[in-house]
Order: C-alpha cells, then sequence, then structure tokens
C-alpha cells in the first residue's frame, strides 16, 4: 500500500474525535523517556500506520500532544510510542499506569517514502529521540529484508544514558547488509565507542551514493549539517528526506499552529524531501 493512501487511513471516523486505548505496558527507555504500549479498547487489530506517522494522545484532564509511532507496523493488535517527559502532558502521559486509558486520534500525517526506498541502500540518520520515528523504518527494512539494500544507520545521542533502545542497536548490527554506528556527545570512563556530533560517523559508514535514500530525523540544527553532509558524499537532494516538529494543536491543517513556511508540518508532514524544504531550512528564524 502507498504512503498516499496510508495517510489517509483513519483508526476512527472522526478525525477530531479520540478513540480510546487502554495503556497495556510503560516502561524507562532512559532516565527521561519512557515506551508506552497501547491497545483499542474495543479488541480489534486494527493498528494500521505508515513509518513515520503520528498519533494525538490524549490524557484525560490534562491535554493532547502530538507523539511519532515507534513501534513495528506488522504489529496492527498495538501501537508503541516512545516519550520524553519534558513538560505536564508528557509526565502526565508517562506517569500513567497499565490500564488507564488513553485517547488516540490518528495515524496522522505523511510518512517515510518506503516506497521510493525499494531496491536501494537506506542511510537512516537519527539525534536523540529522532531515533524514534525511524525505528518503524528500521523495522519494515528488516521485515522485509529483500526488498531493499543495505540499511546503514548513523545515531547520535547526549550520553551513554541517553541511548535509545541499546538492545534492538546490538541486535540490528548483527542483521546481514546492516551497518550501524553510534556517537555520544560525552561518553565518560564506560563508554568504548565513538564521541562526537552524528556527522564524525559519515567517515565510517560504507555509503554507496548513486543508490541510496537518506532519511533524517533529530534537531533541526543537526539535520542541516547533516544534509550538507549527505550532498558533499553525492547523495541526490531529492533522495534526503527529513522529519520536521512544530507545535500542534488540531493536527488536521486547520489551526495554523504548525505552519512552516507554506506548509503544514501536521498534514503536508512531518516528512518531507530536503528538495522541498531546503529554501525554508537556510532561514534560522522560521
Amino acid at each position: 500500500m502507498t504512503n498516499s493512501a496510508i495517510s489517509e487511513m483513519r483508526l476512527i471516523g472522526n478525525p477530531m474525535t479520540p478513540e480510546p486505548f487502554v495503556l497495556k505496558h510503560v516502561f524507562k527507555e532512559t532516565p527521561d523517556t519512557y515506551g508506552l504500549v497501547l491497545e483499542p479498547e474495543n479488541g480489534i487489530e486494527n493498528c494500521v500506520f505508515h513509518p513515520g506517522q503520528f498519533s494525538m494522545l490524549w490524557v484525560f484532564g490534562v491535554g493532547e500532544m502530538p507523539i511519532s509511532i515507534s513501534g513495528d507496523p506488522a504489529d496492527r493488535a498495538r501501537l508503541t510510542y516512545t516519550v520524553r517527559s519534558v513538560g505536564e502532558a508528557t509526565s502526565a502521559l508517562v506517569s500513567s499506569r497499565a490500564g488507564d486509558s488513553i485517547g488516540i486520534r490518528g495515524p496522522l500525517g505523511r510518512g517515510w517514502p518506503m516506497e521510493a526506498a525499494r531496491g536501494k541502500d537506506v542511510i537512516v540518520v537519527a539525534g536523540g529521540i529522532g531515533l524514534a520515528p525511524l525505528r518503524p523504518v528500521i523495522y519494515e527494512i528488516l521485515n522485509h529484508r529483500s526488498d531493499y539494500g543495505r540499511l546503514i544507520l548513523l545515531y547520535g545521542a547526549r550520553s551513554l544514558h541517553d541511548v535509545l533502545y541499546r538492545k534492538e542497536l546490538s541486535a540490528w548490527a548483527r542483521q546481514p547488509e546492516t551497518q550501524v554506528l553510534t556517537t555520544v556527545d560525552y561518553g565518560g570512563l564506560s563508554w568504548r565507542g565513538h564521541v562526537g556530533v552524528v556527522t564524525t560517523l559519515f567517515k565510517f559508514a560504507r555509503l554507496r551514493p548513486a543508490q541510496s535514500v537518506a532519511m533524517i530525523c533529530g534537531p533541526e540544527l543537526m539535520m542541516r549539517f547533516v544534509t550538507g553532509e549527505l550532498e558533499a558524499h553525492g547523495i541526490a537532494r531529492d533522495d534526503i528526506y527529513l522529519s520536521m516538529e512544530r507545535n500542534m494543536k488540531c493536527a488536521l491543517g486547520f489551526c495554523g499552529h504548525c505552519q512552516y513556511g507554506p506548509h503544514f508540518i501536521c498534514k503536508d508532514g512531518p516528512v518531507f524531501s530536503y528538495e522541498r524544504l531546503r529554501p525554508l531550512l537556510e532561514k534560522y528564524e522560521l
């Protein structure tokens, strides 16, 4: 199924009305980041989403927030999210207990170009919690391994304690035709890996630029430098994709909270081609 077709799919009839889900499991990923697994209260296994899409999660009595879906697209029984506790709403969300009811609107937005990536190498570059929206890409590639070329993951985090999905990173690195490189800003005495910003990993990556698609998610400043590095290595601009983030309210393109130049992040994105966004990325105050 194509990205455009899936982007029109909804778990609910009215996209403005949250559907009740049951929180099945909450677990800590890092000191301030948690994994949440939710299942529909009606028990229907219809959790269909495209890698890169997001949901609006509603904590009743507190508020609603956009969170990228970070689970396996092949698992239709549940939705998994990775949430950093940074404010009242996200703090209330990660403080919820198993059995609590959470409202979900979605899936929403346009995701990663998995169809365009078929038959090509996929370069995944993530910074911090930006690995969460890209994890479904990795699942999708590994679930359909023969449909894609090499998988190269370059991941940067602040410290060892901020590295997400550590067990999975090790497991992915053992997969055929897969290279996983991780770096941290500060390693400490126990860290034996790379130290530095994520762009320092490019010199170790086994790239084939002419047959590659790149997908990037992380802080906006990081993505600016990564796109430059990809271009310097010969990756075409229209083969580079980014996931953008802005404050959202309606998540349907009505309210204008997430407007980015002529685009609405919620409706036109969150994933965009670099070619489309390049003029806007050069404006630091936008």
